[in-house]
């Protein structure tokens, strides 16, 4: 890992509110993720668990976390089990963690081989009388393949059939979307490593660089910072490319007189930004570029001003489609008289803004949380209205990070340049 080391505070605190949440005489467990194979003896690399590594900070294969808070023997109430390097694996990969690495990282004592898992969990299984299983329970969730958390699930639930199975994920799902000061730290790193990269491609954009060289400024930018890369696939769509919301060839040259729309942002110590930023190829916007990105940017702080505790998303959203529908009117691209006749399913300025504004955001970009419920203080949210204009060859999204607070919000992005005349001028330099 590039990062540097996290305090083992945020996991011993994240596992107690874990705990909290457990019926009584109840077991938990969480494996780590697979290593995902391409083709030979190839593979793309390994992404911990973000439930795992929410829980313990160990980021590495072969992983499992056991929480039984209500065992008998008190160094079986936390287990970890990791993976034991040989030679062969310390010459070839490098050296995993040691135990007492792994304690330094996770605050966990009791700390055993991946190996030993199935004969300990036998003589402790028993004991319990509920057994929590986590599962990836996102509403986003599409790739149907079957993970290393859904053979583990199998195995628990065939070898313990008559056991209560109970669902970990809830439990994750809310107390993952309230941040840790500690996560919240960890979140401004990255906004701060994304301002870097933005800032550097301000005076090297000019007519006739290719998308994707502004993508290699970036992840150079990025890397040199200690971050792992992009949070995401990055999204470097100049003109009309930025009226396709997930363009991600990024290999168009940047035309004089188009506007290139940025999504792009880094991790750091797997805790994602989410930034996005329009910049016109030429340095200066047109009358009507510039008309549209104010029209956005408006929408933008109207609805930061609203994104607060206790607003619900049922009237978050249906304020800021007010905000929208009032730009879009004003912009000439829908009428008073479409709004009448609007579909309240699909309202009349869904037509250029057909996404939706805000989400949770943590560490994955799409991050867990309940949009049933309100707003709560230390949720984590992006505000990222857009307009997009097929027919004009123009998409305008702009996008921050905020961090809910007693008070309202704050702004984890509110260093990086967002005021049309400022990108202008950061460019002209």
């Amino acid at each position: 890992m590039k990062y540097s080391a996290i305090k083992k505070d945020l996991y011993i605190d994240n596992r107690k509110n874990f705990s909290k949440h457990l019926k009584p005489n109840s077991l938990a467990l969480f494996v780590s993720n697979d290593i995902l194979p391409t083709n030979g003896d190839g593979s793309l690399g390994f992404i911990q668990n973000s439930d795992l590594l929410h829980l313990s900070g160990v980021d590495q294969e072969d992983t499992i976390l056991l929480i039984y808070p209500d065992a008998k023997d008190g160094k079986q109430k936390e287990i970890l089990f990791i993976k034991e390097t040989s030679e062969l694996i310390a010459i070839w990969e490098g050296a995993k963690l040691t135990k007492q690495q792994a304690t330094d990282v996770s605050g966990i004592s009791n700390i055993m081989w991946f190996h030993e898992f199935e004969k300990t969990f036998k003589a402790i299984g028993f004991q319990a009388e509920h057994f929590y299983l986590n599962s990836n329970e996102h509403t986003r969730r599409y790739i149907d393949m079957e993970t290393a958390e859904m053979r583990f699930n199998k195995k628990i639930m065939s070898q313990f059939p008559l056991h209560h199975i109970e669902r970990s994920a809830p439990i994750m799902h809310r107390i993952r979307s309230i941040k840790h000061p500690i996560e919240i730290e960890l979140m401004q790193q990255a906004c701060n490593i994304t301002e870097k990269g933005f800032r550097r491609l301000l005076s090297f954009t000019k007519p006739g660089v290719m998308e994707y060289e502004i993508e290699a400024e970036l992840i150079h930018e990025f890397v040199r910072n200690r971050s792992r890369g992009f949070a995401y696939g990055p999204i470097i769509a100049s003109g009309g490319n930025a009226c396709v919301l997930h363009y991600v060839e990024n290999n168009k040259e940047c035309k004089d007189g188009d506007v290139i729309l940025l999504d792009v942002a880094a991790e750091y110590g797997n805790y994602a930004s989410d930034m996005t930023r329009c910049i016109p190829v030429s340095g200066k916007f047109t009358k009507r570029q510039r008309e549209v990105y104010d029209a956005v940017l408006r929408v933008m702080k109207g609805a930061a001003a609203i994104l607060k505790p206790g607003n619900t998303f049922e009237k978050y959203n249906a304020a800021v489609g007010d905000m929208m529908t009032k730009e879009l009117i004003q912009l000439g691209l829908i009428t008073e008289q479409d709004v009448k006749n609007q579909n309240p399913a699909w309202p009349a300025y869904k037509k250029y803004f057909m996404h939706g504004t805000s989400h949770f955001i943590g560490l994955d970009v799409h991050d867990v949380g309940f949009f049933a419920e309100p707003m709560q203080v230390g949720m984590a949210f992006t505000i990222e209205p857009g307009i997009y204009i097929p027919e004009e060859n123009l998409g305008i999204r702009l996008e921050n990070n905020y961090i809910i607070t007693a008070t309202g919000n704050d702004d984890l992005m509110k260093n990086i340049p967002l005021e049309a005349d400022e990108i202008e001028a950061l460019m002209a330099k």
